[in-house]
């Protein structure tokens, strides 16, 4: 069975859980996240003399959203870096990017997920949505930058796929995904 810390203390990340941002290092977790996946399908009702009750009609599904919080901890020396370094990668993700070729900005970047097969069986491309972050007092912090020791990212993600690639109810049940 895997360790969850190095000798000494200090967190070991988990290979098979973490977000991917263009331009970023990918945030590998040292401890799992709290996860909620959300999806549902709108119908419209459509009456019928001398029915009882009204027909529903499948109009579209709605977007598929995970919601995530991050719990960022400090457990060894360079945490305090790469946790603010972090941070500030979740939060570029809802930012435009800027583009060299003539047009002012293009949109944010799609991101990929991935917490071992909680979510699917591969990485999920995703767009954040939003993010909050509250730095708590009650905790000890670093002089330097007033980086808590620990402190959560509540963030809120769709998942996004090509148009020739939508999922359907059998690939949802196989893994996940699309595939």
């Amino acid at each position: 069975m895997p360790k969850a810390t190095r000798e000494g203390g200090p967190l070991l990340a988990i290979d098979d859980c973490y977000i991917k941002i263009p331009g970023c290092d990918i945030i590998k977790f040292n401890n799992l996240p709290d996860i909620s996946d959300q999806k549902s399908a709108e119908y419209e009702d459509a009456g019928a003399i001398g029915r009882s009750s009204p027909m529903k009609t499948y109009q579209h599904s709605a977007n598929r959203t995970i919601g995530m919080q991050i719990h960022f901890i400090v457990s060894g020396p360079d945490d305090i870096e790469n946790n603010l370094n972090h941070l500030r990668c979740i939060e570029s993700a809802v930012y435009p990017r800027e583009e060299s070729g003539g047009a002012p900005f293009i949109p944010p970047p799609i991101c990929q997920l991935k917490c071992g097969k909680l979510l699917a069986d591969t990485d999920l491309c995703v767009v954040l949505k939003s993010y909050s972050v509250k730095f708590p007092t009650d905790v000890s912090w670093d002089a330097n930058t007033f980086i808590p020791f620990k402190f959560d990212v509540d963030t809120s993600w769709d998942v996004v796929y090509r148009s020739s690639e939508l999922p359907g109810q059998q690939n949802i049940i196989r893994s996940g995904t699309n595939g």
